[in-house]
């Protein structure tokens, strides 16, 4: 494809990286067959291809404001990153549509809502204690959702409804200093405040493989929702706070995620940081990933359960990480069931199930339903996102894959599988 950045531009990196990208694709269309939002609304404009020529004629004029309409088929990306999977020619879809954002931030002046909501979004969401005030306040106040989609307040209706009925208040252990290495496990933000759990159980299966897992102090979040909401300084803020953390915390073997949408961040900590990030990024692992290479430990309880495998699309796109999640699942004794279009996202994508609510409750439906034809009691979903938007479409109990490996390996029952059954 034909760029026409403007002289000058192509010193910047940003748009030396965007006008590679944008020259790789050759229009070919495959993109369009594993992209939720074209699959939902048919319209060019909303596929992977259409939203790279929106994306050229933006950058192209750099000093222009984006028109209303290229920042609405922008916002409607998920950033899935199934075109990633798919495309043949290489394209780097993730890095060119977070650097439209990042424009669309420093050029676009977005109704008063949306900018009320886009920073609130981050000054709530990144900070646990924060948000589970927010918690608190917001299940008290989920009767007034129909009044706020009247008022066209429909992200904050959407906020209320992905509000869990409760909080588990299991604490994260603190195992013996293992042999084979240390191992710092990412705090999170959203995670620690929705689903503890997750974090106790991977604690407990990392030092049962054999690591000392480390708590680094001065962690926080890893930028991930500020990136994808075209806040590049913050989430470089981000990104440099972590890394002075890790290198004060000693000699670190891995670096490890629960949360597949962090994992993705920090393994692209080499675009926001440099020489430092890349070794960061060297380190970072997927949970699952982790164990996996690890070895999982011996299971000890025999666990005959169907679960149907949901893969996030942070894992499996983001991060290339297909086969190991399942395999482990099966491994530790469980028949795993895989649902028809697995590379669908589920709609949560971050934050776009808050910001998008419609087409994102489409696809959360859509999934729904391919997941209750597995029959399976048990969904197994490697990231938190995808955990609290599925949920309330389903009454199978949603559960992180660790859980039911130290479930399998020795630790207690997940939480989760006690929920009333309504089917």
């Amino acid at each position: 494809m034909r760029v026409d950045f403007p002289p000058g531009r192509l010193a910047e990196p940003d748009f030396a990286r965007s006008h590679t990208a944008i020259r790789k694709c050759v229009h070919c269309g495959f993109c369009t067959a594993t992209c939720p939002t074209y699959v939902l609304l048919g319209d060019e404009r909303d596929s992977p291809r259409g939203r790279i020529e929106l994306i050229r004629a933006m950058l192209e004029r750099p000093d222009q404001a984006p028109s209303k309409a290229t920042v609405t088929h922008i916002d409607r990306c998920l950033s899935c990153l199934a075109c990633k999977t798919t495309c043949p020619s290489g394209v780097d879809y993730a890095d060119l549509i977070d650097h439209a954002r990042r424009h669309i931030e420093d050029h676009y002046r977005r109704p008063w809502p949306e900018r009320v909501m886009r920073a609130l979004i981050p000054a709530v969401l990144t900070r646990p204690k924060r948000l589970r005030a927010a918690l608190t306040l917001g299940r008290a106040a989920r009767p007034l959702a129909p009044m706020l989609e009247t008022l066209r307040l429909a992200p904050l209706a959407a906020m209320l409804r992905l509000l869990p009925e409760r909080v588990s208040t299991q604490t994260t252990e603190h195992p013996a200093p293992g042999t084979r290495g240390r191992v710092a496990l990412l705090q999170g933000c959203v995670e620690p405040a929705l689903a503890p759990q997750i974090r106790a159980a991977a604690t407990r299966l990392i030092a049962r493989a054999g690591f000392e897992v480390v708590e680094v102090k001065g962690e926080g979040c890893c930028g991930a929702l500020s990136e994808h909401l075209g806040r590049a300084e913050e989430a470089a803020g981000m990104a440099r706070r972590n890394l002075r953390a890790w290198a004060d915390a000693g000699p670190l073997d891995a670096i490890v995620t629960t949360a597949a949408g962090c994992g993705t961040t920090l393994k692209a900590y080499g675009k926001q940081a440099g020489a430092d990030g890349e070794a960061a990024a060297a380190k970072a692992r997927d949970i699952l990933e982790f164990i996996a290479e690890a070895g999982l430990p011996p299971v000890t309880r025999e666990v005959r359960m169907a679960v149907a495998y949901h893969a996030p699309c942070s894992l499996q796109h983001g991060q290339g990480i297909k086969a190991a999640p399942a395999a482990l699942l099966a491994q530790a004794g469980f028949e795993v069931r895989e649902p028809a279009e697995p590379h669908l996202c589920c709609g949560s994508a971050g934050v776009y199930n808050i910001l998008q609510p419609e087409l994102a409750t489409q696809l959360r439906d859509r999934k729904a339903a391919n997941l209750k034809a597995v029959g399976a009691r048990v969904v197994a979903a490697g990231n938190i996102g995808c955990i609290a938007q599925m949920q309330p479409a389903l009454d199978a109990a949603v559960i992180h894959p660790v859980e039911l490996l130290d479930w399998a390996t020795g630790g207690p029952e997940p939480a989760g599988l006690r929920r009333p059954q309504t089917a």
